[in-house]
């Protein structure tokens, strides 16, 4: 029997009209600190969108206090089971938008939004030839972990989709489309963008990957690699089949490997895909020049400076 884990983390959002946005925030910080709870979450007047995690009962406690809100009363939580705070502190912050596009391509879910397929309709049309299947996420994301047949995004941030849906993807407004995302906010805008450039037929996966994992039909299936998280947890498995595969490889080495750990260079800290054993080799540096610069520029207590690293 598998031990029962003593921490919950929450992945939502909601698209629902929030007045007096810097007051809401501060009180919700209030409220989120009152019970413990750690992560990141943004508000927005369109809106909140966070990632939280804390204690069983403080997340139930949490999970009630915003249903209770005639405003989040149907806003779906999905729940994941975990040993530890997958946050270290908790930050409520004020935004413009809750998904940045630009303002020539924003568009509101609630007014324009593709067709929500579930997990099992998600699969069914996956498997369709005949359809282009987009990954709503960042390239880095794609690396760790994607569905397959899924066009990888040449983008850095949300904000580059217009533009990139214009240069690869105009020829084929009367293909079907379906998105997919972490947890769905993204696929949101990304359809409704993709519907008002004119394409006819666009579907989105409800819920998202991390949904699309729990799902007791599909168990992930056509999922390879693992899901990007943005938690200490890093990453988490999708696929509960057993065609469950590795697809990304060390950057070191080239052998298989789905962790990412932060260059222990503070100056960059960049995240890589990164083998134990390479870890251990290269003492969790993304690069050699990562290794001489530390080197070269320790503080005066002989711990690493933050400044500026430019990279080739």
């Amino acid at each position: 029997m598998e031990d029962k884990k003593d921490y919950r983390v929450l992945l939502y959002y909601k698209f629902i009209n929030i007045e007096s946005v810097e007051d809401f925030a501060k009180h919700h910080l209030e409220f989120c600190k009152s019970l413990g709870i750690k992560g990141r979450i943004l508000v927005a007047s369109e809106g909140i969108n966070g990632t939280v995690s804390g204690e069983t009962e403080s997340i139930e406690e949490y999970m009630k206090v915003m249903k209770d809100d005639s405003r989040f009363k149907d806003m779906v939580f999905k729940i994941d089971e975990v040993e530890k705070n997958a946050f270290k502190k908790i930050f409520v912050r004020e935004r413009k938008s809750i998904i940045t596009l630009n303002t020539e391509s924003d568009v509101n879910p609630n007014e324009i939004t593709g067709k929500y397929l579930s997990p099992e309709e998600f699969c069914e049309t996956l498997q369709d030839e005949n359809v282009i299947v987009i990954d709503g996420r960042n390239d880095y994301e794609y690396e760790i972990g994607h569905f397959r047949n899924a066009i990888k995004p040449d983008v850095k941030a949300f904000k580059e989709f217009p533009k990139w849906i214009d240069e690869n993807l105009s020829q084929h407004k009367d293909k079907k489309i379906i998105t997919y995302c972490t947890g769905g906010i993204r696929c949101e805008k990304l359809s409704g963008v993709l519907l008002n450039k004119g394409f006819k037929d666009v579907g989105q996966l409800e819920g998202g990957i991390v949904t699309y994992g729990k799902d007791e039909k599909v168990k992930g299936k056509l999922f390879d690699g693992k899901c990007y998280v943005f938690d200490e947890r890093i990453s988490v498995k999708v696929n509960n089949t057993n065609e469950d595969i590795i697809i990304s490889k060390c950057s070191h080495c080239g052998k298989p490997s789905d962790r990412y750990i932060n260059c222990a260079n503070d100056a960059c800290h960049d995240q890589h895909i990164c083998c134990k054993e390479c870890e251990n080799t290269y003492e969790g540096f993304c690069s050699s020049k990562c290794t001489e610069y530390v080197i070269l520029n320790p503080d005066k207590n002989g711990h690493l400076r933050k400044l500026k690293l430019t990279k080739n």
